[in-house]
């Protein structure tokens, strides 16, 4: 084998086992308002996930504060044959302002760690237009707004934001408008 074969040979293996470039802990928002979050939110995309699964568009999720000092969760979306479909759930502040955990079991199950979810608001525009959501691994994301229609410039200026924390775009599944 020529030497230089012998060198990209060597190359490629040594490439083969390199461990993918390292990406920082995600960062949450510094600031949140709780009252300005609350409401309804329309997903516009997210990644790919089991819960959703019978979703098929129209996809929201409404937040309100319980007197408790937790967040009450409907979401909500249309499944494929029209019908609507929604769950109710809690959430709770970890970490101020923006790490929250959320749960879609029933409250006899509270008590259960693993029926809590990270929920991080980690982008959030000033005027609480759209909101990006994820959690400590990045294996979930979701790409929320006010409005139901996000204009395209907006949607690829977060999303090459979300490339640069480590995201896969090509992940992402767009909700469709209505």
């Amino acid at each position: 084998m020529p030497v230089r074969n012998l060198l990209a040979y060597a190359a490629l293996l040594a490439a083969s086992f390199a461990t993918p470039a390292q990406v920082p802990p995600l960062a949450t928002v510094l600031a949140l308002n709780l009252d300005r979050y609350s409401g309804v939110w329309h997903e516009i995309a997210r990644y790919e996930n089991f819960f959703e699964r019978m979703c098929a568009r129209d996809v929201t999720a409404t937040y309100s504060r319980s007197a408790d000092g937790t967040i009450r969760v409907i979401n909500a979306c249309r499944k494929s044959d029209s019908s609507m479909a929604s769950v109710d759930g809690v959430a709770r502040i970890v970490t101020p302002p923006a790490k929250f955990e959320v749960r879609f079991a029933p409250d006899w199950l509270a008590w259960l760690p693993l029926v809590w979810a990270n929920y991080w608001v980690i982008e959030l525009a000033d005027d609480y237009s759209y909101t990006v959501v994820s959690e400590p691994n990045r294996e979930y994301l979701w790409l929320l707004a006010r409005d139901p229609r996000m204009s395209d410039a907006t949607y690829e200026r977060i999303v090459d934001r979300l490339r640069a924390r480590g995201f896969d775009p090509a992940k992402l599944i767009k909700n469709p408008p209505p």
